[in-house]
């Protein structure tokens, strides 16, 4: 087994765009459940939006990039607001049952074969990375020693979508220090309260929803800047790593999402390239290539239930902070 490549592999996610844009769909997350208590289980949908309503007008209307990225702001408040105006009123419950069903309603809509020319169905999208490539200052050429040695290209999106995690970082810090972050911490522990004192519960869920849900989608973008755009990564189970992600970092921390990030996507890696390095070795026989790569699934799904039973608060949250009954 070649450990020094499943080592190197397991590293290199530290800063690949992967890592940064799962990072901050989680912040995102992390402003709608873990500082307002919003029940969010479709943050694919917005990363979902973030890629097609950035790829789309690149492609099909050949618009340049700020303007690209202006539609992805203006269709993830739009989603917003048809996701929070008939839900941000009820219970948290109906907010999860709407929020998972509207994520997997968009990706049939985008993967319908009618939409062919527009969406590419099944096939997805390609083709839309020019206008972020022509803005790279790196010259040509390789950069980086060990694991961390990339192309141009490739250290540009590093450095935009980490860049990008570090604003958002900031942004999440100065917010939950003001006034409105105080406000919608006490929406998430008793809004009832929060509502005597004369706040508008539902404007203040409505603007949580639509900043952390602009998170989500500009990690559409940073998730699609290395790939192309498939619809068959917007399934429930991306918004469930997201979610093991924010718990794993802390639910209500400014850190947490990266370093869960971080993490998740190391242990993820190292795991694949030991179950891979054993089943070529003949060390395991009894599994395949693919029943391995599932297997991987199944042991990081063993660790989040273990961290929920032991430390529901993740590595850096407080338990006080935490309300899985919001």
């Amino acid at each position: 087994m070649d450990w020094s490549n499943i080592l190197s592999n397991a590293v290199g996610e530290l800063l690949s765009p992967t890592t940064a844009a799962y990072a901050l769909a989680a912040i995102g997350l992390g402003i709608h459940f873990g500082y307002t208590g919003l029940l969010n289980f479709g943050q694919a949908a917005y990363m979902l939006i973030g890629a097609y309503a950035f790829a789309i007008p690149t492609i099909s209307l050949g618009w340049p990039l700020w303007a690209a990225v202006l539609c992805v702001i203006v269709v993830s408040v739009i989603f917003s607001f048809i996701l929070g105006v008939p839900t941000l009123r009820l219970r948290a419950d109906y907010l999860a049952i709407v929020t998972i069903a509207s994520a997997e309603i968009l990706r049939y809509i985008v993967t319908t074969t009618g939409l062919t020319s527009v969406t590419g169905a099944a096939n997805g999208l390609n083709g839309f990375k020019g206008t972020f490539a022509a803005i790279n200052p790196i010259p040509d050429g390789t950069y980086g020693f060990g694991p961390f040695t990339y192309n141009a290209y490739d250290w540009w999106t590093r450095i935009v979508g980490w860049g990008i995690v570090l604003l958002a970082t900031l942004l999440v810090w100065a917010l939950m220090r003001s006034p409105w972050g105080r406000v919608v911490r006490g929406i998430r522990e008793d809004e009832d309260a929060v509502r005597s004192l004369g706040k508008n519960v539902f404007a203040y869920k409505m603007q949580a929803l639509i900043t952390g849900g602009l998170l989500g989608s500009l990690a559409g973008i940073i998730f699609i800047l290395p790939r192309a755009v498939q619809p068959a990564n917007y399934t429930t189970g991306l918004t469930f790593f997201i979610w093991t992600i924010m718990l794993l970092g802390g639910a209500a921390t400014i850190f947490g999402p990266i370093v869960g990030a971080m993490i998740f996507w190391v242990v993820l890696s190292l795991t694949q390239g030991v179950i891979n390095g054993l089943i070529e070795s003949g060390a395991i026989t009894f599994l395949s290539m693919t029943q391995g790569a599932q297997l991987r699934f199944i042991i990081v799904g063993i660790a989040l239930m273990l961290l929920v039973v032991f430390r529901p608060q993740g590595i850096f949250g407080n338990k006080k902070e935490l309300s899985f009954s919001a």
